[in-house]
């Protein structure tokens, strides 16, 4: 058994700025365990020392530690209402120009599959997406926008004809949704959030949160969110307390701002 995990935290916070006090500590020291003995390493001190000298490990570990379960229209039934009802709303209320910030996006799945859907509502010069992850590696792939068959498998037909190429056995995204989306890294536990959004998209990432990190992050949600606003969350989640952080429920998955 590993010892000293206290220091361990402390340690990789100087290093990386990623608090693991926010994640549930069994579920993440768990994982971390894992990927120590992979790398033949028998202590925090020493695994420490490692990612502090070799890139490719330090990069490997914050990929570890990053969930990425990601693929394009992610549960239809709830982007079917992004489609026929939020948008609409949003367009009619607030005009063509709209903030939307897909958080946690991993490989991009999320932020084209944005651009797809408002694609049907909106001329493509008025959509941009900013697109926010802790992870380099995954907003690197991101940016290839390059897909397996299972990752595209929910995008309707005839949108998954007309933005992708089949190359080989991969499928890769049209430069024209890639140019919509901006791409940043950012850590949601510490780094300062957009404002002005009128939509959030923020889908299966709190869960591996501590339900303090969960308050703080909704809370903050809810002030980069004009009046109005909407945050669209995961089907594995759900916001108990939704009313006291300042939200109205519109559908199952659907926030909206007071």
């Amino acid at each position: 058994m590993l010892d000293n995990y206290e220091q361990f935290k402390k340690d990789i916070y100087a290093l990386t700025k990623i608090d693991l006090n926010a994640y549930k500590e069994k579920q993440m020291r768990r994982r971390i365990d894992t990927l120590i003995g992979k790398n033949k390493v028998d202590s925090y001190d020493k695994y420490v020392d490692l990612i502090k000298k070799d890139k490719e490990k330090f990069e490997q570990f914050v990929n570890f530690l990053t969930i990425n379960v990601s693929e394009f229209y992610r549960n239809p039934d709830q982007w079917k209402i992004l489609d026929q009802e939020v948008f609409p709303k949003l367009i009619e209320k607030y005009g063509k120009r709209l903030t939307i910030w897909s958080a946690a996006c991993s490989t991009g799945d999320e932020p084209y599959s944005l651009v797809m859907a408002l694609s049907r509502h909106l001329p493509m010069s008025d959509i941009k997406i900013i697109a926010t992850d802790i992870d380099k590696q995954v907003l690197e792939a991101a940016k290839v926008g390059l897909y397996n068959e299972k990752s595209i498998a929910s995008v309707p037909d005839d949108l998954k004809k007309k933005y992708f190429t089949k190359i080989g056995n991969s499928y890769q995204i049209a430069e024209e949704i890639k140019q919509r989306v901006d791409f940043r890294e950012h850590n949601l536990l510490r780094d300062p959030y957009p404002t002005g959004c009128h939509l959030i998209v923020c889908r299966n990432v709190v869960i591996y949160f501590t339900d303090e990190a969960k308050d703080e992050i909704y809370a903050k949600f809810n002030q980069s969110l004009v009046k109005g606003g909407m945050l669209f969350i995961g089907s594995t989640e759900q916001i108990m307390n939704y009313k006291d952080l300042g939200f109205v429920r519109n559908k199952s998955f659907f926030f909206e701002k007071e």
